[in-house]
């Protein structure tokens, strides 16, 4: 992007050939209705071609020798029956285009269900480190605009492309048979309609992209200004956010204005340039019939042909910037799905089991409430681990980005039921420490352990689901307060629902809404106050029932007042678990097994609360307000 939002210059185009078998690939799957398709968009061509053409022998045989005399009428039966033809010709036709329309709405109906699915789908097996780069606008443009693109030329475009080439070569064929030497004429003219086509189109779509680009970019940055809204009112950055929009705006102008105005010209230029064809060809013509080498109705049939040649050129010209614009959106939706999915190497798996009186471990079937880790080894041997919720790191060194190192040596031996809390400044590496817990990111460096398993053998979905965070920005999804706790755990009953409300202590004022439990939620639970949303996050970790809860600032949005209410609740709560605290009120992690000290990524301090109070230093002048967090 240039200086000013102003594009450098188009965006260079990928390959059109891969990008349309790509596409293509995802309308085979209805080939008998592709078929159906083909068969009447050859039956609505030949009949406009048919059409054409009997206007020979009607002016030729009916007309011509009527002229000058006082026709009876079983003379004008000839006239009568051609008549009859030629309307149930064009009938066919007419029925035919109604056919392959309808029938191509619901091929793009069933193909773009087929691709926003796909989309959907690869947006869940990505990595976090792609959310990482991507704004939610840039990926939404996806399945907004892009698919949009794809609609109208999978629905109208590809068709009327392919009928106005038949047409184009039917017409051809036609005006071949009827005048060779008119036919030259014609070809000249065609050769300089191509040269424009091939021309405007090629600059066309470069410029097609780089507004699809554009308009995410643009997208992307609104949607994150609406959601910031709060934020941009509170700092008065209105008129920054304004000028920063105008600019991918502006950005977004340059590059449509480009795309449409070449888009633009190729409907006049091929219009004006038909009307002189037709213009060369009927001054041609006049000359041969009054020479006597051509009869009336075949000139009258050429011209017609000529003026009908001209239109399918113009369609062509015009449904293939339809159809780049198209393309350019297809690139941009497989070039996400042509994104490398999280990797999961693990073998590891979470499964029901039941101990037996002797002691071993049995694999069940069915819900037991007693999990262990499955660990198939080499010797097609298998072992079963108990579910305990033992995790330790070990040497870990970890960064977001190559020779950025977050974390140094890190080194913690979570015992079960142990809560291990974390403090330091912004920046210091605390939240970074939970997510490696769960797999968000590979330590490339030391390793991480779960029930003395390397957490690289477990997968992913098997240690995640053992594991409960509640984090700091509370994310709630459209739906009832109910759906919403039972997100932790989709069979959960309503009693199981309410008694998790219950021990988060939100079963209060759940029971003050409108309809309870029931009350619909939108806008991420705008109707809610933050402090209630951060109780129902609380009360979806409750429900998951895990041996490990991280809580990331859980209490950070819930007043002092309220966070005494709950604190009870939490401890039962964490009772019997591992739990991994964040969190900037010292008063909240005064009873931990264990508090990490960072700083910069390494923990400079460890121990407990009286034992970091008795080393006078860094947790000590954060805990008597020495020193203030940031």
């Amino acid at each position: 992007m240039a200086p000013h939002g102003k594009m450098r210059g188009p965006v260079k185009p990928k390959s059109i050939r891969k990008t349309l078998l790509r596409l293509s690939g995802y309308m085979v799957k209805n080939t008998w209705l592709l078929l159906f398709v083909v068969l009447m968009v050859i039956v609505s061509a030949g009949a406009s071609i048919a059409g054409t053409y009997f206007l020979k022998p009607l002016l030729n045989e009916c007309i011509l020798p009527l002229i000058g005399t006082s026709p009876t009428l079983a003379e004008f039966a000839p006239f009568l029956k051609m008549i009859a033809i030629m309307a149930v010709i064009y009938l066919c036709g007419v029925l035919s285009t109604f056919g392959y329309s309808r029938t191509m709405i619901y091929i793009t109906n069933g193909t773009l269900n087929r691709i926003r699915k796909d989309l959907f789908n690869r947006l869940q097996d990505l990595p976090i480190r792609y959310f990482d780069t991507h704004t939610h606008g840039e990926l939404m443009s996806r399945f907004s605009s892009d698919v949009d693109t794809i609609r109208e030329a999978l629905s109208q475009g590809m068709t009327q492309l392919i009928s106005a080439t038949l047409t184009a070569v039917g017409t051809f064929t036609m005006m071949v048979i009827l005048s060779p030497l008119l036919t030259v004429l014609i070809l000249l003219m065609l050769g300089v309609m191509f040269l424009v086509v091939k021309t405007i189109g090629k600059r066309s779509s470069a410029y097609y992209r780089a507004q699809q680009q554009a308009m995410g970019a643009a997208n992307g940055y609104a949607e994150e200004a609406i959601e910031g809204m709060k934020v941009v009112k509170v700092f008065c950055h209105e008129e920054k956010v304004r000028k920063e929009y105008a600019e991918k705006n502006e950005a977004l102008r340059d590059a449509a204005t480009q795309a449409n105005t070449f888009a633009s010209i190729m409907m006049p230029i091929m219009g004006n340039l038909s009307y002189v064809n037709y213009a060369l060809t009927a001054a041609a013509g006049a000359l041969l019939v009054i020479s006597g080498r051509m009869d009336l109705g075949t000139i009258a049939s050429f011209l017609q042909f000529s003026r009908s040649f001209s239109q399918p050129i113009t369609q062509i010209s015009q449904q293939f910037n339809v159809v780049l614009h198209a393309i350019a959106g297809a690139e941009r939706i497989f070039e996400v799905l042509d994104e490398t999915p999280e990797e999961d190497e693990g073998y590891v798996t979470l499964v029901n089991t039941i101990e037996q009186l002797d002691g071993t471990i049995t694999e069940s079937e069915k819900h037991t409430g007693h999990w262990a880790w499955k660990h198939p080894h080499g010797d097609g041997t298998l072992t079963y681990t108990p579910l305990r919720g033992e995790v330790e790191f070990d040497d870990v060194t970890f960064g977001y980005e190559e020779n950025k190192t977050v974390l140094h040596d890190i080194d913690i031996d979570a015992k079960p039921g142990e809560k291990i809390a974390f403090v330091g400044s912004t920046g210091a590496g605390k939240t970074t420490i939970t997510n490696l817990i769960n797999r968000f990111y590979d330590v490339p460096d030391g390793k991480i352990r779960y029930d003395g398993i390397n957490i690289r053998k477990i997968k992913k979905d098997d240690l995640r689901k053992s594991l409960a965070m509640v984090l700091q920005d509370t994310h709630l999804f459209t739906g009832t307060v109910r759906d919403n706790i039972r997100y932790g755990k989709l069979d959960a009953t309503d009693a199981e629902v309410e008694a998790a409300a219950k021990l988060a202590n939100a079963d209060g004022f759940i029971r003050h809404l409108p309809q309870g439990y029931d009350t619909m939620l939108s806008s991420d639970g705008t109707n809610l106050s933050q402090g209630q949303r951060q109780l129902l996050a609380i009360a979806r970790a409750a429900i998951a029932d895990p041996p490990v809860l991280i809580l990331d600032e859980a209490t950070s949005s819930i007043d002092t007042r309220t966070e005494k209410l709950i604190e009870k609740s939490m401890d039962r709560l964490m009772e019997g678990r591992t739990v991994f605290v964040i969190a900037h009120r010292l008063s909240t992690v005064r009873n931990a097994d264990m508090i990490l000290v960072l700083e910069h990524g390494q923990v400079i301090e460890r121990g407990n609360h009286d034992e970091l109070i008795a080393q006078h230093k860094k947790y000590y002048q954060l805990y008597t307000g020495q020193f203030e967090l940031s």
